[in-house]
């Protein structure tokens, strides 16, 4: 793979996200309420044209536009990064009906996605999902609202600000699948995926038969008749539970991970898109460390058809294994910001504080430190770029190169703002300072998409595979 370097336009997008992360998003931020959804937020991401860019960027710019939010408003790049990972699996494996009902709402931040893969016995273990969908011979009809109509959030859900929910009088209609193109959106720049070439910025193309061409290798048909019905498989009911489900259970649709052939593994499970008010789902918010929001999810016997399968029955794992493989490196980018934005505070507090007769830079263990805290960083940042500018080249490596970013970046991260608080001292963790922000925000990019752990398993299987055997 040829080296990596951004050229001035991107250097300079860059520039600007980070402005409008601290001048137009980051008050949005602070006026919402901790564990809920901040629908303002995500209807601003929608308005600057940054949502409608998940579906039109490859896997570098999505790490562009993560790292530098997170220099200036850690939950407007995790709302970003939210409706990216929810609503990926429908742009990249949805039918036609699927995709112009939801995408051009999930761009416009007047729909909520969430990605529903973890339960409480499976987190780690994506194989070993326990969610159930048991064949309805009945085939019972659901009660999903027609194209157009709005999903109310899941029954159990805390209720919406009036003039937030998705639906209200003046929301635009998914009718043409096309997401309308939004007055002072962000222009695209010259580094865009060619996997994006041919496409207006901030504009979804309208269904013609195929996915929309969106960032990865693995673009599949839409089709008019779903793989599922001309299979034979009619209809199925929830049964089980998820957990750990970010916007849950706030979101108006999810991406739902569930069994359909038991003791199959990875290849009996199937994915489906499930608006939020389909009967017998409910949903509890979890009190995290982060107050961001996160759900548990109860499924009582919860009709789907063939009509909400996202690719093909019993192939859901390697939907949920493509939508992983773009958004690890960009979990990477996201860490890669916050240790820029403790080390950026830690230069100003070092280079300023008196103490033992000088200045805290002056001393070496403290000087020593802070190179440790750059050097580290840079390295991260360039392999969270080239595990990026991989997946957008195709490259037959990209998981491993993926797993190796993640890993990589989030570890650092956690080291570099470890030792921004060690070096501020007790004002770092005083409630409201930007480093014990950051300190409860870097450490659960180290669990979730996949915990450390389970990178450094899969960096070896992948190693190892091109090694044969004695």
């Amino acid at each position: 793979m040829t080296a990596f370097s951004l050229d001035p336009v991107q250097t300079a997008w860059c520039a600007e996200l980070r402005a409008l992360a601290e001048e137009r998003l980051r008050p949005l931020a602070e006026k919402g309420e901790p564990g809920h959804v901040n629908r303002a937020l995500v209807a601003e991401l929608g308005r600057l044209g940054l949502l409608a860019r998940l579906f039109t960027s490859g896997a570098l710019d999505l790490c562009l536009m993560r790292e530098s939010l997170a220099r200036g408003c850690t939950e407007a790049e995790t709302a970003l990064a939210l409706q990216g990972l929810g609503a990926h699996p429908v742009h990249a494996y949805g039918t036609r009906a699927q995709r112009e009902r939801w995408l051009p709402r999930v761009a416009d931040g007047s729909a909520v996605a969430a990605f529903a893969l973890s339960e409480p016995g499976a987190g780690s273990d994506a194989a070993a999902l326990a969610l159930r969908a048991d064949r309805d011979d009945a085939r019972a009809p659901t009660s999903a609202p027609g194209p157009g109509e709005a999903a109310p959030a899941a029954r159990g859900a805390s209720p919406v600000a009036p003039g937030a929910a998705p639906g209200v009088p003046g929301a635009v209609p998914a009718a043409s699948g096309v997401v309308p193109a939004v007055p002072g959106t962000l222009p695209a720049h010259p580094g865009s995926s060619p996997a994006a070439s041919g496409v207006a910025p901030g504009v979804v193309p309208a269904a013609s038969g195929t996915v929309p061409a969106g960032p990865g290798p693995s673009v599949v048909e839409a089709q008019e008749s779903p793989v599922a019905e001309r299979d034979g498989w009619g209809s199925w009911r929830l049964s089980g539970e998820k957990c750990w489900i970010s916007n849950a259970p706030e979101a108006d649709f999810y991406t739902v991970f569930a069994r359909t052939t038991p003791g199959a593994g990875a290849r009996g499970v199937t994915a489906f898109l499930v608006p939020a008010d389909r009967p017998g789902l409910t949903g509890t918010p979890l009190d995290m460390l982060s107050p961001h929001p996160i759900g548990a999810l109860a499924f009582d016997a919860v009709p789907v058809t063939a009509d909400d399968v996202l690719g093909e029955p019993d192939r859901g794992f390697r939907v949920a294994m493509h939508t992983l493989n773009l958004f690890r490196p960009s979990v990477g980018a996201f860490a890669v910001g916050m240790a820029e934005a403790a080390l950026a505070a830690t230069l100003t507090h070092t280079a300023g504080r008196e103490a033992f007769g000088g200045r805290l830079k002056d001393l070496q263990t403290v000087a020593h430190q802070v190179a440790e805290m750059a050097m580290r960083t840079e390295a991260a940042r360039l392999m969270v770029y080239a595990a990026a500018a991989a997946y957008d080249e195709g490259a037959p490596d990209v998981p491993r190169r993926a797993a190796m970013a993640k890993l990589l970046a989030t570890e650092t991260a956690q080291y570099v703002v470890d030792a921004a608080v060690q070096l501020h001292g007790a004002r770092a963790l005083r409630r409201g300072h930007l480093l014990e922000h950051l300190y409860r925000e870097v450490r659960a990019p180290r669990i979730y998409e996949g915990a450390s752990e389970v990178q450094r398993a899969v960096i070896a299987k992948e190693l190892y595979a091109s090694v044969e055997a004695p």
